[in-house]
């Protein structure tokens, strides 16, 4: 993270994302906030900005402001900040000449001259400028007419802000730190400078480092014991803090601060310690003697060391999360409302993020989730950029577990469906992608459309599926309940390996929609890794409920997106006889949408062969960048023949009769 205290030393930004406020604490709230602009940012590939003050402006605008505490210093919160993704931190020294700037001058020769933004977030009620003239309504009128745009902090969302830092004061001041941690989202800090005290604490034989707090409006939590974590030259320690007058010591003793760390004997004076308060063990009292403070510190240990052996317990269970289960989402409110509980409760005994990216749905969608599923990590970009590019740009540089997983908003889980996958792929490392079997909700002994038992192609290009050939869905049956390598898995329920799929370039964004999961596949295959479905995973897709299966637009899709992705991946001696066969079979599939009357299907084809006709220099440029990816992750010869067939599923299904895929296959 660059950090900026002078506006003369600023670097050119260029269509920034910035946001600024105080960001006292920044608790779970304000993370929500500075989640969507590190995503924003990513989304369009520019610079994110915090810009805060120093020292808070209620000190500079009204000097008789009295009783302000602050939950984090300035060097607290940038601690804080390192670790959330934050590109640039910009504090700006708050003076009395920068308060009397005019709204209009606040903007011009502060926000745009220095910032050049593209994005602006900020709170609804957000004031700026002399005697705060300046509200959202003037940066928007600005934004029209300079290119960027104002994204609002809605009214509910800041006040859940307002509670959650009244919220974590009034945990602090009753010493009730878990709740006051809970809001934070990360334990509370206490830092300073450690100085020379009166030494009773080695007289007791619990020596002490004295922490003398700097910024006097640092809140201080309520007096008495408590159990920290304390991190010196990169090693941690554990130990149990004081806060209070020592009663016991003296009458009318100023408050002080102490830390004892177990097994620690370095000399730290004059130096920087930061101490994170994990739990409250007791409250300050007055005790009759020296020694009855001993025996009473004594038990304080002890108290803290059964603490930290439940608490690393309980932090070793919490594993890094072992997958990332990704759901795109445009307008999908009664699907999230639907399904969205039991993939986040039910999909996996094993510690899974559920992340879900919005495509600038207009509807509810995202006011459900920051209400009913706050737990749940949501990426929201600013328009719809549909499937591949949509999953690129939430999930650029956002998963850092082992595996991603593709889940269509409208499937639905069954307990643990995700375990058997895992444990498939943990003890394989050549299989790159896995799908489970995919049922059809509306008749659960049938499978869907959407990939069935696995997913295959044959010599022409055109994809099938164990269990679905063309239109023609099959019944469940004993000859698909079979692990096996395929050819393609299909994004409504897809796990890849998270190196893999960042280092191929995830999936092409000139798809936009339909078979780039097959694309990624294929390229997948083509690094000389393997592609599988899982037998023993089931999960039940509503089909449809994203894009209906008879939309034109699907039609469309199918047909352009088919040829983009035989001319990417095919070897050039084969494209030379196979497009000429696919202009042909294509114009035969017209005739046929024709002959139906589904001129709407017709028009679509047409304008697939005139899209791809168009990009075909971008596709040839894609082509060569995916060839280079390849070579750097291949892990063994071009596994692109296995699970192919090799006749054509075309005529097999309508010449010869074949309507199911063990009749082709055989």
């Amino acid at each position: 993270m660059n950090i900026y205290r002078d506006l003369n030393q600023l670097p050119t930004f260029k269509k920034s994302v910035i946001t600024i406020g105080s960001f006292d604490g920044l608790h779970l709230g304000h993370r929500k906030i500075l989640l969507r602009v590190t995503s924003l940012a990513k989304e369009i590939g520019s610079p994110n900005v915090l810009i805060t003050f120093y020292p808070h402006p209620r000190k500079i605008v009204d000097p008789s402001t009295d009783g302000l505490e602050v939950l984090d210093t300035l060097n607290e919160k940038i601690d804080r900040l390192k670790s959330l993704g934050i590109d640039n931190l910009v504090i700006i020294p708050f003076s009395f000449e920068f308060s009397r700037m005019a709204p209009r001058e606040y903007i011009e020769n502060f926000i745009i001259k220095y910032f050049s933004p593209a994005y602006i977030v900020i709170g609804y009620d957000h004031r700026f400028g002399l005697n705060r003239g300046g509200d959202i309504m003037l940066l928007k009128e600005y934004g029209l007419s300079h290119g960027f745009e104002v994204i609002e902090i809605v009214k509910q969302e800041l006040e859940e802000i307002g509670i959650s830092s009244t919220a974590i004061r009034k945990s602090l001041r009753s010493g009730d730190i878990a709740e006051a941690n809970k809001f934070l989202g990360a334990p509370y800090v206490l830092s300073g400078t450690v100085v020379h005290g009166d030494k009773f604490g080695t007289k007791l034989g619990y020596p002490t480092a004295n922490i003398q707090v700097t910024e006097k409006d640092k809140l201080i939590p309520k007096s008495g014991i408590y159990a920290v974590e304390a991190i010196v030259d990169a090693v941690k320690f554990n130990g149990i803090l004081y806060i209070g007058p020592r009663p016991t010591i003296g009458a009318n003793l100023p408050s002080v601060i102490e830390v004892h760390l177990f097994e620690f004997d370095q000399n730290i004076y004059e130096r920087h310690i930061g101490v994170q308060l994990l739990s409250f063990i007791r409250d300050d009292k007055k005790l009759e003697s020296l020694d009855a403070l001993r025996i009473q510190m004594q038990k304080d240990e002890e108290h803290a060391l059964a603490f930290f052996e439940d608490f690393d317990t309980k932090l070793s269970s919490t594993i890094d999360h072992v997958a990332t289960i990704a759901i795109l989402n445009y307008n999908g409110l009664e699907m999230l409302e639907s399904y969205l509980p039991m993939v986040e409760y039910s999909s996996s005994s094993h510690n899974v993020e559920i992340m879900v990216i919005d495509n600038a749905s207009t509807d509810d969608s995202v006011e459900y989730l920051e209400e009913w599923h706050p737990e749940v990590k949501l990426i929201q970009l600013s328009k719809n950029y549909g499937f591949a590019e949509g999953y690129n740009r939430g999930l650029s540089k956002n998963v850092t577990a082992p595996y991603i997983i593709f889940l269509n908003s409208d499937v639905l889980v069954p307990d643990n469906w995700l375990d058997p996958i895992i444990t498939m792929m943990d003890n394989d490392p050549k299989i790159g992608a896995v799908q489970p079997l995919i049922m059809s909700l509306e008749d659960k002994n049938s499978y869907e459309h959407a990939g069935a038992a696995g997913g295959f192609i044959d010599r022409l290009g055109y994809p099938f599926c164990r269990g679905r050939v063309f239109d023609k869905v099959e019944r469940e049956t004993s000859s698909y309940a079979t692990d096996r390598e395929i050819f393609w898995a299909s994004g409504a329920a897809m796990v890849i390996r998270t190196k893999l799929f960042y280092a191929l370039g995830g999936f092409d964004n000139s798809f936009f929609a339909h078979q780039e999961e097959i694309d990624l596949c294929w390229r997948v295959k083509k690094a000389g890794y393997q592609v599988w479905v899982c037998s023993s995973s089931k999960v039940f897709h509503l089909g449809g409920g994203t894009l209906d299966y008879a939309n034109p637009k699907k039609t469309y899709y199918n047909f352009r997106n088919n040829l983009f992705m035989l001319t990417k991946n095919e070897h050039f001696t084969t494209l030379l006889w196979l497009l000429p066969i696919k202009l042909v079979l294509d114009g035969i599939a017209g005739i046929k949408f024709l002959l139906e009357g589904n001129i709407k299907h017709v028009v679509s084809i047409l304008k697939a062969h005139l899209a791809f006709y168009a990009t075909l220099p971008t596709i040839v440029e894609n082509n060569n960048k995916d060839n280079q990816y390849i070579e750097k992750v291949r892990i063994g010869p071009d596994n692109s023949n296995s699970a192919r067939y090799n006749g054509s599923v075309v005529f097999d299904f309508y010449v010869r009769g074949r309507k199911t895929f063990n009749k082709i296959m055989n």
